[in-house]
């Protein structure tokens, strides 16, 4: 089965342009196109997982490092504290499937 790619692989593929926060060998942290707080980023693994059920095992380093990020992308844009939001699945609000987390920060 061929699938295309997710919007957030041409992202990652420079296919697409976005503002880049952050980018390293695992994961891309972008500013959202469509912001609900002053900041409003999104951690985007480089391998594309789409949804939360889709996880395998060997996931887990990924994940720790993208958990990991999180405290230090709010550092760097001046933010004392954020939420975070992981939509899974189209009944719990994910429109691209492709794994990511939101950081929203006042």
């Amino acid at each position: 089965m061929i699938t295309e790619p997710t919007l957030f692989t041409r992202i990652i593929n420079k296919e697409l342009p976005a503002e880049f926060v952050y980018e390293d060998d695992k994961c891309v942290v972008i500013k959202d196109i469509n912001p609900k707080a002053r900041v409003h980023l999104l951690i985007i693994p480089k391998k594309p997982i789409p949804t939360l059920f889709d996880l395998k095992p060997e996931d887990k380093d990924l994940m720790g490092h993208m958990m990991l990020l999180l405290p230090q992308i709010a550092q760097s844009q001046n933010l004392d504290g954020f939420k975070t939001h992981i939509h899974t699945g189209e009944t719990g609000g994910q429109e691209v499937f492709h794994l990511h987390i939101h950081l929203l920060g006042k």
